[in-house]
């Protein structure tokens, strides 16, 4: 059965946003990257991920630890980030529509911290919040059950990915289907379903957003509880997801050179423009460096300048 949720002019909105972002953050932008970047984005990740669950190590820590270098740290925290390092790095080869990968996914994240990893939970749960009962999770003996349904859930092809991707992270949250360690897995699949359609996201830590934003993140996890929809929640991940890919916009276009932003854009395949559509790909791109990039661009006759004014156009050749 098809999990609830409602369309909302919110949700066509930003899915629209993101939309015409994907248009701009592709895969060829995103190879303008060194690795050094690319390291960089998936410590952001594991580290904001692990400290919404109350890890403490911090980015220099984590960073020592994928060097192979000793730490001093509470031993803990120090596997949750050695079992999360193994795990991104082997994310591509976990499939997001299956439960014995999403099983193995879990043991090697909770390996050696809990005795149950890869297995689902054999008793009852609630989650506290102080002293409130702020969720009853369903059943122990109903969780098989409901998680091989999410899973034929994530099989269906006429669901748009974005939608699929927030909607299975909160049912798998609502479910609560293992003792320790939902949180983290429910963030990995989301990643690892947009990847399936946007190899891009690996790389993209919308984690960092929403601890920015942890209350608001668990306000809309109880709001959908309390609606019976996951409508709420998904307003708010696709909004986390609207600004995580103008974040990586933006970062990306003030490290690449101006030779790599113009071969970017004439990849795109616009044959006639002007300052502000050039502009409108790099956002946080000054409009003095935008008339340097169109000025290299017609030395290299990329392009040729056309009018004069407010009425200058660029035509590609």
């Amino acid at each position: 059965m098809k999990p609830p949720y409602d369309i909302t002019p919110k949700i066509l909105q930003l899915i629209r946003s993101i939309s015409e972002k994907i248009g701009a953050v592709n895969a060829n932008y995103l190879t303008k990257q060194s690795p050094q970047v690319r390291k960089q984005h998936r410590i952001k990740t594991i580290h904001s991920s692990l400290k919404i669950e109350g890890n403490t190590l911090t980015v220099e820590q984590i960073t020592a630890l994928i060097e192979n270098k000793r730490v001093i740290g509470p031993e803990k925290d120090i596997l949750e980030v050695l079992n999360a390092i193994k795990v991104y790095e082997q994310v591509k080869t976990y499939k997001y529509h299956s439960d014995k990968c999403f099983l193995k996914a879990h043991f090697e994240l909770m390996n050696g911290l809990i005795d149950s990893a890869g297995k689902y939970r054999k008793q009852s749960v609630g989650i506290m919040k102080g002293t409130i009962v702020e969720h009853i999770a369903p059943p122990f003996e109903n969780v098989p059950f409901l998680m091989n349904d999410l899973f034929q859930y994530l099989k269906n092809a006429d669901e748009l990915t974005l939608i699929k991707s927030c909607v299975f992270h909160y049912e798998m949250e609502f479910i609560h289907p293992f003792l320790d360690g939902n949180g983290r897995m429910g963030r990995l699949w989301q990643t690892l379903i947009l990847m399936t359609e946007y190899p891009f996201f690996e790389f993209l830590p919308f984690e960092t957003l929403i601890i920015e934003s942890q209350e608001e993140y668990y306000k809309s996890l109880a709001l959908s509880d309390k609606t019976g929809k996951s409508t709420t929640f998904i307003e708010y991940m696709l909004g986390v997801i609207d600004q995580s890919l103008q974040s990586t916009l933006n970062y990306n276009s003030r490290i690449l050179k101006e030779t790599d932003r113009l071969e970017f854009f004439l990849n795109l395949g616009i044959k006639v423009f002007n300052r502000k559509e050039y502009m409108n790909i790099f956002k946080d791109l000054s409009s003095a460096t935008a008339s340097r990039d169109l000025k290299k661009g017609i030395e290299l006759k990329l392009f040729e300048r056309v009018g004069q004014l407010n009425q200058t156009k660029y035509v590609v050749k």
